[in-house]
């Protein structure tokens, strides 16, 4: 059972909902233009913001829903944190890289933080909060999204108090930032894109 809900969590994890939400609005495929990423701010790029909050919404949610799944099996505290940790790090991977995509999928922000809000309400806001207070000052995605997975883990142990979850939170911090490692670069060089350029 545990190995099929693992797995089900990264087929989950796979489903790429930029694509999906291009193809119902009728969109180009976001791999073809701007970032090159199937995700929800390179989707904002065409301009069409109901296609984006569809694969916002569609991101977090899996992440989300793999995290309930996981609470309806098991409770999240010693040992048995084991299994949320695995599915949340498995729909997680699945996002970055999706067996659907030749494993080339997005970079992780939005089914990270559904990941969260599913682990709490409160961690998920606050989190949430970050980007949204770093993206509004800097009006830069990528910047937020950084300082949002730097936080996380933190956030994390303040509140749950359980070391097998923060430390599972920081390895998905960790993936996020690698997956931004581009965006690093423009940030440092000072050519990053800011949000509605």
């Amino acid at each position: 059972m545990t190995v099929f809900l693992i797995i089900t969590a990264y087929i989950l994890g796979s489903i790429p909902f930029a694509i999906v939400a291009s193809r119902i609005c009728k969109l180009p495929d976001p791999r073809s233009y701007g970032s090159g990423n199937p995700g929800a701010t390179n989707v904002l790029r065409t301009g069409k913001k109901g296609a984006a909050i569809l694969t916002l919404l569609g991101d977090a949610g899996k992440g989300w829903l793999t995290i309930v799944l996981a609470h309806h099996f098991t409770t999240p505290r010693g040992e048995e944190a084991t299994l949320v940790a695995a599915m949340m790090l498995a729909v997680f991977i699945g996002h970055l890289y999706p067996v659907f995509l030749k494993f080339r999928g997005g970079k992780g922000v939005a089914t990270a933080a559904g990941v969260l809000l599913g682990l709490s309400p409160w961690l998920g806001a606050l989190t949430i909060l970050t980007w949204i207070t770093v993206a509004l000052l800097s009006r830069i995605s990528s910047l937020a999204a950084l300082s949002s997975a730097l936080l996380a883990p933190i956030y994390t142990y303040w509140l749950l108090q359980n070391s097998v979850l923060t430390v599972t939170v920081l390895i998905i911090s960790i993936l996020l930032m690698i997956r931004h490692r581009s965006n690093i670069v423009n940030l440092f060089a000072g050519t990053e894109t800011r949000i509605g350029k």
